[in-house]
């Protein structure tokens, strides 16, 4: 189903990140958590894509399994770093062939194992010329279709453009070229999105915005935000109350919890068009937080 669609059918879309396992034992483990997620009835999912296509063959295997195992939409990213037109195409082809509808298009950091990666060998420098390509190859020749788009936002700012303005153009830059709807980054206050909703209306855009969530659930794994999401600004007030549970790790995932759910609830008390969680492959957080909320699946709230 195309992502216009599936936003036109939901009030508030409700869906959920997994990447890519690399051995069968992670595999078995992430489908325990895709059934149990399932049962949820997300809008859709979305799949990660590893810097510079190091993950390709895997994000697509897992794609195509969910999507022809389960009743799940699926939503596989793809990037630009290290990738020529013809490999993009391809790509795309297969996932026409597979039934997949939508796309997630994204810059993409350049892989580990190949420090001062020259940029300028790539097919797309930006993501907007991504989307573009992505909606070029659906409006060209027959048997294809035209896939939904959404590209990443970043409510407290994007990492490599420090300059909020300029970082806002080429959002907007991203939406002209054809994208469908945009995903947040992870963000921890409300007002942070708030804003840069308000922000997108004002340089004139208008498609559907999705709340990016990710639970604190342990130090470790707050930790590992603040490495994954540069520049994640944690609150005073979510910090404190960590500090309240000490050393005590379900005391401190109790907290992620609970400071998550309140975020959930206040943006769908605000008509949000969608909230995406950033699973991390796991579902006990994300169903706590659906228990919570008191929501029984993603078409309850419209």
């Amino acid at each position: 189903m195309h992502i216009r669609e599936i936003f036109r059918q939901h009030g508030t879309t409700f869906s959920f990140e997994f990447f890519p396992p690399k051995t069968p034992a992670a595999a078995d483990h992430l489908f325990q958590s895709i059934t149990q997620l399932q049962e949820l009835k997300p809008s859709f999912v979305s799949v990660t894509y590893g810097a510079g296509g190091s993950t390709r063959e895997l994000t697509h295997d897992l794609v195509v399994r969910i999507h022809k195992t389960t009743e799940l939409e699926t939503v596989p990213h793809l990037t630009c770093v290290c990738h020529q037109q013809d490999e993009i195409r391809q790509i795309l082809e297969r996932y026409t062939q597979a039934g997949v509808s939508n796309i997630l298009a994204l810059g993409g950091d350049p892989p580990r194992d190949r420090p001062g990666y020259d940029r300028s060998h790539d097919a797309f420098g930006h993501a907007d010329e991504l989307v573009r390509f992505i909606r070029q190859f659906g409006q060209a020749g027959s048997g294809r279709h035209e896939f939904g788009i959404g590209v990443a936002g970043f409510p407290e700012g994007h990492p490599a453009t420090p300059n909020r303005l300029k970082a806002m153009d080429y959002l907007k830059a991203k939406v002209d070229a054809g994208a469908d709807y945009i995903c947040t980054q992870l963000f921890f206050d409300n007002r942070d999105f708030y804003d840069f909703c308000q922000r997108c209306e004002l340089a004139g855009i208008s498609v559907p915005i999705v709340a990016g969530i990710m639970p604190v659930t342990s130090i470790g794994g707050m930790k590992r935000m603040a490495e994954l999401a540069a520049g994640a600004r944690f609150p005073a007030p979510l910090l404190r109350a960590i500090k309240r549970a000490g050393d005590d790790p379900d005391a401190i995932a109790r907290v992620g919890i609970h400071w998550a759910t309140e975020q959930c609830r206040d943006l769908i008390d605000h008509r949000v068009a969608g909230i995406h969680f950033y699973t991390l492959n796991r579902s006990n957080a994300t169903r706590q937080i659906y228990h919570n909320l008191g929501v029984r699946d993603s078409l309850a709230l419209r």
